[in-house]
């Protein structure tokens, strides 16, 4: 399952980008390079996630899917149950997990960011 790290493509806030700020999440990918539903579906193990944020530390979570709502991450604090985290980020995207490709993760806070893909492997 590759590992695909996104950082901030810049924008308000971040305009150089920051390689501080950063998503991992490990995915098993279609033909196409688009994360797989029927594997996440078929899969009984959780897709692991990691959000690194300067100040904030590394939170530890999960690839969620929902067929009508799409992908998004949950990350837990060290005394939250993965049944009761709430939604991180929701991830919107049309392009294929490839280097360069850009998505946008809207935050709990209902504020939308440019991503960048900068890794898959």
């Amino acid at each position: 399952m590759p590992l695909v790290v996104l950082s901030p493509s810049g924008g308000t806030g971040l305009p150089e980008g920051s390689p501080e700020h950063r998503y991992e999440a490990q995915l098993t990918l279609d033909s196409q390079g688009f994360p797989d539903p029927n594997a996440w579906l078929a899969d009984a193990a959780p897709w692991p996630a990691r959000r690194f944020w300067p100040g904030q530390g590394l939170m530890d979570g999960d690839v969620l899917y929902d067929p009508d709502t799409g992908w998004a991450l949950r990350f837990f604090r060290r005394d939250d149950s993965p049944i009761d985290a709430p939604i991180q980020a929701v991830i919107r995207s049309g392009v294929p997990c490839r280097p360069g490709e850009n998505v946008t993760i809207t935050e709990p806070d209902g504020q939308e960011y440019a991503w960048r893909i900068v890794g898959v492997g």
